[in-house]
């Protein structure tokens, strides 16, 4: 994306020609601008469960709403089952391609601008601890709830 050098002189980017990859799943509390992260091999139903059984255990005893985009693996028989058991847990999903209204795909550009551009971690084990460190320790504000009306929704409530 963007890269310091002298004048003339053209950087020489270095890259693995191995096939390593790490995945993340995330929740952005829009409220509070805390993340929820958890590094995984796979994206799949049964993953994506664990997840969820973090995501409760990080919100104890309180309604859940997940505004989710329309992975496939937020939709198996794992994920099923778990929401069938947790009823606290209600899904909005977003239509298909409008990743700009998903709060969590901004919490995402914003890491990588942060972490993995123009690192220098030359292990891939490196840059995901580091990646994961800035999940969890950082404020990612939000307009989402402004930006759609939750305070006037609110208001009618109390």
């Amino acid at each position: 994306m963007r890269v310091w050098a002298p004048v003339g002189q053209t950087p020489i980017v270095r890259i693995h020609t191995g096939r390593e990859k790490t995945n993340f799943y995330g929740s952005l509390n829009v409220h509070t601008g805390a993340e929820i992260v958890m590094e995984a091999e796979k994206m799949n139903s049964a993953t994506t469960a664990t997840y969820l059984e973090k995501v409760a255990d990080a919100i104890p005893d309180k309604p859940i709403l997940l505004l989710w985009g329309r992975a496939p693996w937020h939709r198996g028989a794992a994920v099923q089952d778990f929401l069938a058991a947790n009823p606290r847990f209600e899904i909005f999903w977003f239509p298909q391609g409008v990743p700009d209204l998903n709060p969590q795909e901004h919490v995402w550009k914003q890491t990588r601008e942060h972490v993995s551009h123009n690192h220098a971690q030359t292990q891939l084990r490196d840059l995901a601890e580091v990646f994961e460190g800035h999940l969890n320790h950082s404020v990612f504000k939000s307009a989402f709830l402004e930006r759609y009306g939750y305070p006037a929704i609110c208001s009618v409530f109390n």
